[in-house]
């Protein structure tokens, strides 16, 4: 799961653990979560009002210089001044042997900036990391992939897909914000740096088509200027194998820096390579997606985050339909529950309006102080990884009377027994720029497992509310189902709206559930686990499963099993079981750049950025 620059969702969650609060309140990973991308204005208006101050004192300091200046203009302007005038003869001995000293050797400007670099270190251990740099751009490069972006609609701060000839909409965001060339520079660096010339390349590219359009422009903000595009890209495009584009580039370098001895060097041995291969000079390279070796079932993944729900509509399959739900429990007679079935084999249930706005208001309240980079098990550790990017808190019931009050509902609906050691704590997560869950597990997959030495049994259902809506994307794909569940509009009185196809929806307080130890595609992380020894959730599994069986029989194939990863549990995938993934607006990761440029085998040695 996962959101556009900018979107999140709070995902509430039944679930095993309990939060540190010295480890919560600790800054980083500020891109991992909207809440805490949110937490980062604050330092940044600290610093604007730090900057309004400096303002105001350097337009004090140049008015008094302008004062200065016209003064003395004004003396140079009359040529028939008389220096005979022994008081113009003084002032003008005076000003040029202390006036204009005092004016050039003036401390007011080093105060002012010196008051401004001291504000600046005050708040900076506030301030996002170079990590989260990284992670915020590598983020981008996910929502261009999954979501088929534009780069150069990025750059003007549209959502557009490009297939082909055909450009699609995605999202219309309310105030229209376009990147400058330097920050099109960082993203494509951060590819660049991984050696991902596949992204690294379109934001180059950008980069240098906005640096040409601006040249001779001063930007105190900047970083980086043209010469450092066209060095990156030019070098980026030797190693996909483009030497003739990387050829033209480092010359067009040497116009503006013609000083420069290592691309001298590198246009001599791009021409050298080219006189030796005279095909190069038309050929073009193709670069590759890089490769996810973990992520076999990447297209199916991402075609079902782009489709925001695959699923047939309810006037199509009968057996879907939207109901009333009291499961006989006096708790719900008098205010019953909307369902919506979405699914059979996987059963995947909706259900709608099933916490008031205010009551995922104080949930999110309650678990934003806790929240921390969410982790994945491996082995004994809990390490976080780039195929999960969120940010998780864990509450027990005994924070507020609110959550009891929940697990009550939670447990009429379902009829399971929601108290530890049968159920794991609530688990709320924020998703952040370009958050996601990959393919994965909520349930033990291997005998191994801590969590079968806890004593409370494995996995048996999910149970997972959505506390915010979301502008555009979202969705909780089922992978070897084959259809994702996304942001939906309401469902009353048994008519269904069914799922909305559009990108800008809007979806709250509502709750999607599945079983979980049938080795049904799960959302993974948030889960409602049930031990094994309970009888009576064991029974209403087994019953529930059954009545699904004879109605709707499906079989999978177990080629469609995906390879183990590292920090994942291992073990055998029975047939008709598969993981899920929750994508919000993007989702996996970029991984590297695994192709060979074509000239890598030349005993030449072109010098990338840095060298000397």
């Amino acid at each position: 799961m996962g959101p556009a620059a900018g979107l999140a969702a709070l995902l509430a969650v039944l679930a095993l653990g309990a939060g540190d609060p010295a480890g919560a309140a600790a800054r980083g990973d500020t891109f991992s979560a909207l809440t805490s991308v949110a937490r980062a204005l604050a330092p940044e208006r600290r610093l604007l009002g730090l900057l309004r101050r400096y303002l105001r004192g350097e337009e004090a300091r140049l008015r008094d210089l302008t004062r200065f200046y016209d003064k003395v203009l004004s003396l140079h302007e009359d040529s028939a001044t008389p220096v005979s005038n022994p008081l113009l003869a003084f002032t003008l001995i005076k000003r040029l042997q202390s006036d204009w000293r005092n004016v050039v050797h003036s401390l007011e400007a080093s105060e002012n900036i010196r008051a401004l670099k001291d504000g600046y270190e005050k708040v900076e251990q506030d301030l996002p990391a170079f990590e989260d740099v990284e992670g915020a751009a590598r983020a981008l490069m996910r929502l261009q992939d999954v979501y088929m972006l534009n780069v150069k609609g990025l750059a003007r701060g549209v959502f557009q897909r490009v297939v082909g000839s055909a450009v699609t909409d995605l999202y219309s965001p309310r105030r229209l914000f376009s990147l400058t060339a330097d920050d099109c520079f960082q993203v494509g660096k951060v590819a660049y740096d991984m050696g991902d010339y596949y992204h690294a390349i379109p934001w180059l590219e950008e980069a240098v088509s906005l640096f040409r359009g601006s040249y001779g422009e001063w930007k105190t903000e900047d970083e980086a200027s043209l010469e450092d595009a066209l060095d990156h890209l030019a070098f980026a495009y030797f190693q996909a194998g483009n030497v003739s584009c990387a050829l033209s580039l480092s010359r067009e370098f040497l116009l503006y820096s013609p000083d420069n001895k290592r691309m001298a060097r590198n246009v001599l041995k791009y021409e050298k390579l080219l006189a030796e291969s005279p095909n190069q000079v038309v050929a073009e390279a193709v670069i590759q997606r890089p490769n996810v070796p973990h992520l076999q079932t990447r297209d199916i993944y991402e075609g079902l985050c782009q489709t925001l729900g695959s699923q047939p509509t309810h006037y199509q399959i009968p057996s879907l339909y939207c109901s009333y739900e009291t499961n006989s429990s006096p708790y719900l007679l008098l205010q019953p529950v909307r369902k919506e079935v979405i699914h059979l084999e996987p059963y995947v249930v909706l259900y709608h309006d099933f916490v008031s706005d205010v009551e995922a208001q104080k949930i999110r309240g309650l678990a934003e102080p806790w929240l921390q980079r969410s982790v994945v098990a491996s082995g004994e550790k809990q390490l976080p990884v780039e195929y999960r990017i969120s940010k998780s808190a864990w509450l027990k019931d005994t924070v507020d009377p609110l959550l009891v009050t929940l697990d009550h509902r939670i447990g009429a609906l379902t009829g399971l027994d929601v108290q530890t050691p049968y159920a794991e704590y609530l688990q709320v997560v924020n998703y952040g720029i370009g958050g996601h869950y990959e393919p994965h597990f909520d349930h033990a997959t291997s005998p191994t497992s801590p969590l079968y030495r806890m004593k409370s049994g494995n996995r048996v259902a999910t149970f997972m509310i959505y506390l915010s809506s979301v502008e555009a994307g979202g969705a909780t794909a089922f992978i070897y189902a084959n259809f994702s569940v996304p942001v939906v509009k309401h469902c009353f009185g048994g008519i269904c709206t069914g799922v909305v196809k559009g990108m800008v929806t809007h979806f709250m307080r509502a709750v999607l559930s599945w079983w979980e130890i049938s080795g049904w595609p799960t959302s993974g992380y948030m889960s409602m686990d049930r031990s094994s020894a309970d009888p009576a959730a064991q029974a209403l599994k087994t019953k529930t499963l059954a009545e699904r069986s004879r109605s709707s029989p499906v079989t999978f194939r177990r080629s469609q099993k995906p390879k183990a990863r590292l920090g994942e549990e291992k073990g055998e995938l029975p047939s008709g079981r598969g993981p899920c993934q929750h994508c919000l607006f993007p989702a996996k990761g970029s991984g590297l750049y695994q192709g060979t440029p074509e000239n890598s085998s030349q005993a030449i040695r072109v010098e990338r950025m840095g060298n000397t």
